[in-house]
């Protein structure tokens, strides 16, 4: 994407100007700093990682770019006066977003027409191990659709031999009170049917369209609304520049809904539910770069998911309550994965966010939309 319009003080070395584009290409954040810290240059990478965009970041301290580092400015200061080069330093960032990550940290100076900077490349540690999930959970999706197509294919057959054959039997009992076994067995027949079908989740995508993903998102909230009442305290950060998206409303109504109600569940209907909506840019999902994707982040207080289910948390009939199914998490992965999406989640007890990560794709064939939004 063509680099902003900098500040008139805002001198950029000649080579970075030409070579923006292809640098906003790397998965190295990249960025400039001044003999004051300030930033000068920052790529579409650092932009992603340090979640603000470069309108924002432009003309700052490095130290607005996040909450707290554990790169102090001292260090900085020390390799420019004396113009060290440091290589792969781990460094720890918390960002005002929320979230902390680890990043492998190179410094070196460089020669500007303002004077001696410093280049800062910024390399997510916890990158591979995401990928590594990515692919983790990818296979596991498959394996299990295969696995359970199976077992449904093996199960809805003699499930309707059973429901036929209670049904003619039906008609030639003498007794009309015996129907009440016959029925017995038509309705839970119906049941595992019912059952089945839910673990198996749609098939198709089905018609998806321009969507505006706030009105998706208010109508979750006004369901859990009409449940839990005003024990439950929904509270909405929407980015109001956040283009609309071609998906498919339905589903992604039923995945943010599956989201919000086990969180509702986990906190027994009283508690906060943060629904934050923002665009991501320059974001790779299970190895396919896009120049944009929505992120939909619900956050809740409850209590934290059990460590024992976080490796398996989407897998069909893994709940943590008694009384649940175990399928609103595997629906609801198997839905998002049509749209060549992906479900991160982190939980720690009083804090368990759920982030859904929607790609802008178009409408034919689903390739990601290249035009300006």
């Amino acid at each position: 994407m063509p680099y902003p319009v900098a500040p008139t003080w805002c001198v950029i070395y000649p080579a970075f100007v030409n070579d923006s584009a292809l640098l906003n290409q790397l998965l190295t954040g990249i960025l400039i700093l001044d003999d004051r810290l300030t930033i000068r240059y920052v790529n579409s990478s650092a932009e992603s990682l340090l979640d603000h965009s470069a309108k924002r970041l432009l003309g700052e301290p490095f130290t607005a770019a996040f909450y707290q580092c554990s790169l102090a400015s001292e260090t900085l200061m020390e390799c420019l006066n004396s113009e060290q080069t440091v290589l792969n330093a781990e460094a720890q960032f918390a960002l005002h977003s929320g979230h902390n990550i680890r990043v492998e940290t190179s410094i070196q100076t460089v020669e500007q027409p303002f004077g001696r900077a410093l280049l800062l490349e910024l390399k997510q540690v916890d990158q591979l191990r995401r990928i590594n999930q990515e692919d983790q959970q990818r296979n596991q999706l498959f394996a299990t659709q295969h696995l359970l197509r199976g077992m449904a294919h093996e199960i809805k057959n003699p499930l309707g031999g059973l429901r036929g054959a209670a049904q003619l039997l039906a008609r030639q009992l003498p007794d009309e009170s015996l129907t009440e076994y016959t029925d017995l067995i038509i309705t839970q027949s119906d049941r595992l049917r019912y059952l089945v079908d839910r673990l198996l989740g749609p098939v198709k995508r089905g018609e998806s369209k321009e969507t505006n993903i706030h009105e998706v998102l208010e109508r979750v909230a006004r369901t859990l609304v009409y449940e839990y009442g005003d024990s439950l305290n929904l509270v909405r950060d929407y980015d109001p520049s956040l283009p609309d998206i071609q998906v498919v409303a339905e589903a992604c109504e039923q995945v943010f809904l599956n989201i919000a109600q086990n969180a509702a569940q986990a906190m027994s209907g009283e508690g906060t539910i943060t629904i934050k909506t923002r665009v991501e840019h320059q974001l790779t999902l299970f190895g396919q770069r896009y120049r944009q994707c929505a992120v939909v982040t619900l956050t809740d207080n409850g209590p934290g998911i059990p460590a024992e289910l976080r490796e398996t948390l989407f897998y069909p009939l893994i709940s943590g309550r008694a009384e649940g199914t175990g399928l609103g998490l595997s629906l609801a992965q198997n839905l998002v994965h049509q749209h060549k999406g992906k479900i991160d989640f982190d939980s720690s007890p009083g804090k368990t966010r759920f982030s859904v990560y929607l790609p802008y794709l178009s409408a034919e064939n689903g390739n990601e939309v290249t035009d300006d939004h």
